[in-house]
């Protein structure tokens, strides 16, 4: 294993981030565009599964008013709007989200918009493929708070996703490449029947050899998650709500619950289907 693989911490990747409420609040026209690229990273996914699901819009309808709404919220700078005090973030966008597809509804707009958010690759079709046949009938929808629930488990699936891929490039720059993959079988993948034992055997190493480096993988994505959300969030106290909200994490402690189960069902499968990722 590579010598690093023993080692406790290590620098963390990325750095911490600037809020998006700051940035996007900045005098700098290229800080107020980061900003945007950063909260679309996360949150394009649950937005176009949104208006899929509680709109039912067709795909093609869906992905116009998906980059559509992102243009607007730089545009009209609604993130000035929001107040940490009074609701989440998420919370926040989503009712923007409802009041920009209202107001498209009334206005009978079709708009091609594509290309209107730079530097990120909306994939729609694999967005597609996640919802699936598990898409609801919206005259099925009971109350706000499922549309709330709905909305929190797509943005924390969007998350994890994007802290796993941040993941794999620490290791990659780290040549930790062998500790991906084993983070990726055992804890990603989803094989109840995989073992540290037949970890060691497929790899040719020992199992204290697995243990540490699953160890280091599941301390680091910690790490990145908790700033890729920090990022995400207008103040200290919306990210320690949020931390315990989606995680079930106290963000000040440098260990996590010992039975975190609620994560793996808000972060759905298969992207996150073992509990043990952030048991540590």
């Amino acid at each position: 294993m590579n010598e690093e693989d023993f080692q406790p911490g290590g620098d963390r990747f990325p750095p911490t981030r600037r809020s998006v409420i700051e940035a996007a609040r900045s005098i700098d026209a290229e800080e107020r565009e980061r900003a945007l690229e950063a909260l679309c990273a996360a949150y394009w996914k649950p937005v176009y599964k949104y208006v899929r699901w509680r709109w039912n819009r067709p795909a093609a309808d869906a992905q116009d008013l998906t980059q559509g709404f992102f243009a607007e919220l730089l545009e009209r700078e609604l993130l000035d709007k929001f107040e940490s005090n009074k609701s989440r973030l998420r919370t926040y966008l989503r009712v923007c989200v409802d009041s920009f597809v209202m107001n498209e509804n009334k206005a009978g707009r079709r708009q091609k918009r594509g290309g209107s958010i730079p530097h990120v690759a909306l994939d729609f079709a694999a967005a597609e493929e996640e919802l699936g046949a598990a898409a609801v009938d919206p005259a099925t929808i009971a109350s706000p708070e499922s549309l709330e629930e709905f909305f929190e488990k797509e943005w924390v699936r969007s998350l994890f996703a994007l802290a796993v891929e941040d993941l794999r490039e620490l290791c990659e720059q780290r040549e930790r490449t062998r500790t991906f993959r084993l983070f990726e079988a055992y804890d990603l993948e989803g094989n109840e029947q995989s073992s540290y034992e037949q970890l060691s055997k497929d790899y040719g190493i020992s199992v204290t050899d697995v243990t540490n480096a699953l160890a280091w993988a599941r301390r680091e994505f910690r790490k990145i998650a908790l700033d890729r959300l920090r990022e995400l969030c207008g103040s200290e106290e919306e990210f320690q709500r949020e931390a315990r909200a989606a995680f079930g994490w106290d963000a000040k402690s440098n260990s996590s619950p010992t039975t975190p189960s609620n994560v793996c069902a808000k972060a759905r499968k298969p992207l996150i289907s073992r509990a043990r990722v952030i048991d540590f």
